[in-house]
């Protein structure tokens, strides 16, 4: 009788900010998955910069790199022996990660199978390829549905007075339901009805 081949999860290509709104699932007190639209993901494949790192070479050996791609900042954390494969990426690196996500102190982390050092420019390619596929798979709005979008924009610029605004990225990676060029399109709408202003570029506020 053949031995059943192991099935391994599929590494889905994502922009940090995109993992970081997902919604996690636990089975019993462990992680399952993670739940982005339709799609249940476990592993991972992400262009970003390493921004920070820290090791521990102490008993317990431990090091945890914090990878930033533009739109959020997530950490790779590895564990005893693994520290070893992965200790020599430093600071500034751009670099392609594939790995498995997990969850530790309700912090979202991911567990790297493969690091490898690429050219910066893949940062602007991935973004670009995953816009492209987003629009692809975009099914058209409705008049309705583009009026609900532009009172979502609002309640999250109203939302973030307190903080002094709130950048356009970050609307863009929380209303995943609009494609960003329609987000952008109703943001530039309420800059022309004076409704929001621009303090700096980039990021905005609510007028009252």
């Amino acid at each position: 009788m053949a031995e059943q081949g192991f099935k391994r999860n599929i590494a889905y290509k994502h922009r940090i900010g995109d993992i970081l709104v997902g919604k996690p699932v636990s089975d019993g007190e462990r992680f399952a998955f993670l739940e982005l639209g339709d799609k249940k993901i476990v592993r991972v494949n992400i262009v970003g910069n390493i921004v920070d790192k820290y090791e521990n070479e102490g008993e317990s050996k431990y090091l945890s790199i914090t990878i930033d791609d533009g739109s959020g900042q997530i950490k790779l954390k590895t564990f005893a022996d693994d520290v070893q494969r992965f200790r020599n990426f430093f600071q500034g690196q751009t670099v392609v990660i594939i790995g498995t996500l997990r969850i530790y102190n309700n912090e979202l982390y991911i567990s790297p199978e493969i690091i490898k050092e690429i050219d910066s420019r893949y940062l602007i390619i991935r973004k670009i390829e995953l816009e492209k596929e987003k629009k692809k798979n975009f099914v058209p709005l409705q008049k309705n549905e583009i009026f609900a979008i532009k009172d979502k924009i609002l309640e999250k610029i109203k939302n973030s007075e307190e903080e002094g605004g709130i950048e356009t990225e970050k609307i863009i990676l929380n209303l995943r339901e609009a494609p960003s060029d329609i987000i952008n399109q109703e943001i530039k709408k309420l800059l022309e009805e004076g409704i929001i202003f621009e303090p700096r570029p980039g990021k905005v506020r609510w007028l009252g």
